[in-house]
């Protein structure tokens, strides 16, 4: 069930974001090809600095749970897929992801610096913002701690309180209306697989399904409102009957 709600949030902030802003492309392997990678440039850009954001949201209930850490790790693939360098981007961010997330004290500076970079574009920032309390809400709720870091990102990026309360109310509205599947026979037929398949086959197949419909936090740039909602749709599907098959070889 918890996969469930993580592509289905992952699809819905996307969902929200693309019904008021459509038309940016900034984020492509062709606005990078000059981009000079290191350690420095990554953490300075503004891709470098929401990933160091994302690490607080992260661990602020104490730890990064399975799920976080897999949508972290496509948000990472996603990321490092417009650079000139892609696998030493990656590496770059888990840097600095893993030396953000034990650092407390810094989160309205990177905010403000990540504000700075984005020259306050609405569509970014609320991209950005969107992404953060879709994480906080992976794992089913928010913590105190976590509603304090996304307070404290919102206020140092002046972000419109009534959009903030828009996309959060929008999680929890996604969270009462989850419905798992009910038939393990067409779950089986969702990923393609048999039911005389063993599990590290079909979470093999799980995995390529997932991969090749998640909403890219890259590739969703432009994209139209069909778009993301057959996403949504489809990665929804697609984890409910895996879920249902996991379940039903207990």
């Amino acid at each position: 069930m918890d996969n469930i709600i993580l592509l289905l949030l992952l699809g819905g902030v996307f969902f929200y974001i693309f019904k008021s802003y459509s038309k940016y492309t900034d984020y492509s392997k062709e606005a990078f090809k000059n981009f000079s990678v290191s350690y420095e440039s990554i953490k300075s850009s503004e891709l470098g600095l929401f990933v160091a954001l994302v690490a607080k949201v992260a661990k602020a209930d104490g730890k990064v749970d399975a799920l976080e850490a897999q949508l972290i790790g496509i948000m990472f693939d996603d990321i490092s897929g417009v650079f000139p360098e892609p696998e030493r981007t990656k590496d770059i961010l888990k840097q600095i992801f893993n030396e953000e997330k034990d650092i407390s004290t810094n989160t309205q500076e990177l905010a403000q610096r990540l504000s700075q970079a984005t020259k306050r574009d609405k569509a970014k920032e609320q991209q950005f913002m969107g992404f953060l309390i879709q994480l906080a809400f992976v794992d089913g709720e928010v913590s105190e701690s976590e509603e304090d870091i996304l307070a404290t990102i919102a206020e140092a990026l002046e972000f419109d309180p009534k959009a903030y309360h828009a996309i959060f109310d929008q999680f929890e509205q996604m969270m009462k209306n989850v419905k798992p599947q009910n038939n393990v026979v067409d779950a089986y037929a969702v990923l393609g697989v048999s039911e005389t398949d063993d599990m590290a086959t079909i979470k093999k197949a799980y995995r390529k399904l997932v991969r090749q419909y998640h909403p890219d936090i890259i590739k969703s740039q432009g994209k139209d409102e069909s778009y993301m909602k057959e996403a949504t749709e489809k990665t929804q599907e697609i984890n409910q009957a895996y879920e249902m098959i996991k379940d039903a070889r207990k």
